[in-house]
């Protein structure tokens, strides 16, 4: 099989200037603000009977992990065409050490028996809502401003971490 590479498309290149879209700052300000909401929930958890390295990290990393990621959130670092027409997958401003902190909570959580289940359940939301604003930023930076679609996801990440239903704001 023969690959050949076809040259980048004519047109204005990845390096044009960047404009704001309406509302940017105030959703990516809430979406740090309800990371920041998140993780001290995730902190407020039990520690686990006996000390456990599964304990120190939800005491430590995994909140880190969804801090920095919420508030980190960059429009810029999504997915676009390299100046040699490859495609460039976007980071969304976030790390792939906090992604794999992340995306170990599913693995994790089993050694948390401590939790009650419906903790566990949460920090699976947590998790989940963090990762997929990061992906939604990188993939469609537009359409998660526009549409409301980050808000969305903060609200869900606010109702996972706020078991009473109550946001501390």
């Amino acid at each position: 099989m023969t690959l050949s590479h076809l040259p980048a498309p004519a047109g204005p290149s990845d390096d044009v200037s960047y404009e704001m879209w309406e509302g940017q700052a105030a959703v990516l300000a809430a979406a740090g603000a309800a990371g920041r909401r998140a993780a001290a929930w995730v902190r407020s958890l039990p520690p686990p009977p006996l000390p456990a390295p599964v304990g120190d990290w939800l005491a430590g990393e995994l909140p880190d992990a969804i801090e920095t990621a919420m508030s980190g959130l960059d429009l810029e670092e999504c997915d676009h065409m390299a100046s040699d027409g490859r495609v460039v997958e976007g980071t969304g401003g976030v790390d792939a050490g906090t992604i794999s902190i992340l995306a170990a909570v599913p693995v994790v959580l089993p050694e948390a028996g401590w939790l009650a289940p419906d903790q566990q359940a949460r920090l699976l939301a947590v998790a989940s809502a963090v990762t997929g604003a990061v992906r939604l930023i990188a993939q469609d930076p537009g359409t998660a401003i526009l549409h409301g679609l980050l808000t969305r996801l903060c609200a869900v990440l606010d109702h996972a971490a706020h078991p009473a239903g109550v946001a501390v704001l």
